[in-house]
């Protein structure tokens, strides 16, 4: 990977261009269900996004696998998508995004106010 499609991101784009392809072999719930839970990860991305690529890399390999030994999708994820994408975040408790910005804000304002107030 060179430095110029490590700042445009266009390494991410390969990435990303490559499952989706290997995405489309799959039986259409599969192909639903992958969709679905690249949606509910990306909650769970750093500033890049760069920490998911692997997850969806296994987690891809999961269905292949799977849909390669003709198991039914509810039987592999179960019907609560979201909670197996929690689970492979960091499993219960785990911070998206937002619950980062939200404590750094949060942190910042309370330097700020003591500042004030001492």
């Amino acid at each position: 990977m060179n430095f110029w499609d490590t700042i445009t991101g266009n390494d991410l784009r390969r990435e990303l261009t490559a499952f989706d392809a290997r995405a489309e072999a799959l039986p259409a719930d599969y192909r639903a269900a992958f969709e679905e839970i690249k949606l509910q990860l990306w909650g769970y991305a750093d500033f890049t996004g760069r920490n998911l690529m692997p997850i969806l890399d296994g987690v891809l390999g999961l269905l292949e696998e799977t849909a390669a030994e003709g198991q039914g999708i509810d039987e592999v994820l179960g019907d609560d998508i979201p909670g197996f994408c929690q689970a492979l975040a960091g499993g219960e408790g785990a911070k998206g995004f937002r619950d980062k910005w939200r404590e750094q804000l949060n942190r910042n304002v309370a330097k700020k106010l003591a500042r004030l107030g001492g």
